[in-house]
């Protein structure tokens, strides 16, 4: 079966060119801006990565806590990740080449080392551990995505639509970074069957900060039936966080049952991403061609 995140590269319409043809027509304050058909192209190639090195975390936790019908599937989900790189370091080269670059190929080349560095000294590290330095990769992506929001997307919107534009480049990827956490420390948590202080502690922030970002997510935009599955399977892995992991009678939960969940809840958000990127390219595009209407017209 194909990935949803994989097919999230192929839905890239209106052309550059009609986009360049409607900056120049904008004005001379937009005519230095980078395409918005580039920008969403390298915004959703980021977005794949953050998904599969955080899917990557969580399997990591779940099989250095004991569980180890995880290690196929770990080093599945390695080999795809590396899959994803060559076209990073493209991105990286084009984009570095930009005044103000949002990240360039030196910065690029690090995280590819340090990626590599963690996959292959993955064995016999605590589960905590991993899930450290899985993070500090997930947050140098993050940044990636939040520049890109602010200095290539942001200045072709404006008003009501700046929700929108932070919901896809900051609020949604954030979301699924907490979702991503509760996964790698909740499998932890599934597979040794115990919960200790310090995780207990830890979810029960991460499924309240991922409830107030999703808040704020739907005040920015209401998506509709798109937002509303994401609350709904948000609410499946708080409502398993809450009874089946945080309570005295102990740990109720598998390894297996509870990543699916958690993944469920993290797909719907990709889901959510990538109508907002829809949502924003199709306002882009009526803008162009009203702008072309009027041009023809006067």
């Amino acid at each position: 079966m194909t990935s949803p995140l994989i097919l999230m590269l192929s839905a890239l319409a209106p052309s550059a060119a009609l986009l360049m043809l409607w900056q120049r027509q904008r004005g001379r304050g937009r005519k230095d801006l980078p395409g918005f058909a580039e920008t969403l192209v390298v915004s959703r190639h980021l977005f794949t990565l953050l998904i599969h090195v955080q899917k990557h975390r969580g399997m990591s936790s779940a099989w250095l806590a004991g569980d180890a019908g995880f290690l196929p599937r770990l080093r599945d989900q390695a080999v795809l990740v590396e899959t994803l790189l060559p076209a990073l370091q493209a991105h990286a080269r084009l984009e570095g080449a930009r005044p103000l670059p949002c990240f360039t190929a030196n910065e690029v080349g690090l995280f590819i080392f340090h990626w590599r560095n963690l996959v292959e000294s993955q064995a016999g590290k605590q589960a905590e551990q991993s899930i450290a330095e899985h993070g500090q990769l997930i947050a140098q992506l993050l940044r990636w995505l939040s520049a890109l929001g602010e200095r290539r997307i942001e200045p072709l919107f404006a008003g009501d639509q700046l929700g929108r534009v932070r919901n896809f480049a900051h609020r949604l990827p954030l979301l699924t970074e907490c979702l991503g956490q509760a996964r790698a420390i909740g499998s932890s948590v599934a597979a040794r069957q115990a919960c200790s202080a310090v995780a207990r502690v830890r979810l029960m922030f991460l499924v309240g900060r991922a409830e107030a970002l999703l808040d704020q997510a739907a005040q920015a935009a209401d998506d509709g039936r798109i937002s509303r599955q994401a609350r709904s399977m948000i609410g499946d892995l708080t409502h398993v966080v809450r009874t089946s992991m945080l309570l005295n009678d102990g740990v109720s939960v598998s390894p297996d049952a509870y990543f699916v969940i958690a993944s469920r809840a993290i797909d719907a958000v990709v889901a959510w991403i990538d109508d907002s990127g829809g949502r924003l390219q199709g306002l882009l595009h009526q803008a162009a061609m009203a702008d072309m209407s009027s041009a023809v017209a006067g």
